[in-house]
């Protein structure tokens, strides 16, 4: 089932993220880590901790947003990041970020991550943070990820999945289906935005189901790690 943030049977679903992320690119930033009580940056440092032996790489940030995981992956000391999004709107608050704090290795491009415009092999590190859902074709992306890894390279997937156990799984089911609108609604005003994000993940094949994903599309050496009662997930996933 492909779920989209808007109602409209004629545009594509990448057409309509775009579009979502432009409309709330000047508050994503502040709800993002408002709405998670700041927890996403911790989980974006756990997914650069399990990439410690790609020191001084070249690394592909894929959904990069406002380029929050492209700056994470700088404890890396890397010769060069890149970061890519379909949102213009996002591009540009993440280059402002990126202009204040004076950074001059991470570059932040429009970039489909279907239809990537780079040469096979040209990165030994992919990360992505919570982009991964919004894919109109997950399987095709995953494949342009293969296809632009070197042969030794890894790619790091930070996404959200469904807690299993009580009382976490029933606290955040009610966190995510009704505060998180409301919240996110009364800031972004677009209320269509987080709405989406409770179905998205809801609909996102986690756990096993991705990890059969990711060795369909060749991925080997497959690891999850679960994070803060399994809100979260890391998937580690080396080339080779």
């Amino acid at each position: 089932m492909i779920v989209k943030p808007y109602d409209n049977d004629e545009a594509t679903k990448k057409t309509l993220v775009a579009l979502m992320f432009d409309n709330i690119s000047r508050k994503y930033d502040f709800l993002n880590h408002f709405l998670s009580l700041g927890i996403d940056k911790i989980w974006r440092k756990k997914a650069i901790k399990m990439l410690n032996e790609y020191k001084n790489a070249n690394i592909l940030d894929v959904a990069t947003g406002t380029g929050d995981f492209a700056i994470a992956a700088l404890k890396l000391n890397p010769k060069k990041v890149i970061g890519i999004d379909i949102s213009k709107g996002m591009l540009k608050y993440g280059n402002i970020k990126i202009a204040k704090k004076n950074i001059s290795n991470i570059t932040l491009q429009y970039g489909d991550s279907e239809n990537m415009d780079f040469d096979d092999k040209s990165f030994d590190v992919i990360t992505v943070g919570f982009g991964v859902r919004n894919f109109e074709n997950l399987e095709k992306g995953l494949k342009e990820f293969y296809r632009v890894l070197n042969d030794n390279g890894a790619a790091a997937i930070l996404e959200f999945s469904k807690p299993r156990k009580f009382p976490v799984k029933q606290l955040y089911k009610f966190y995510f289906n009704n505060i998180l609108p409301f919240l996110g609604k009364l800031f972004s005003k677009d209320k269509s935005a987080y709405t989406y994000l409770p179905k998205s993940v809801e609909a996102f094949p986690e756990g096993k189901e991705f990890i059969d994903i990711l060795k369909k599309t060749g991925f080997k050496k497959i690891i999850e790690k679960r994070l803060a009662f399994g809100i979260a997930s890391i998937y580690f996933a080396k080339k080779k």
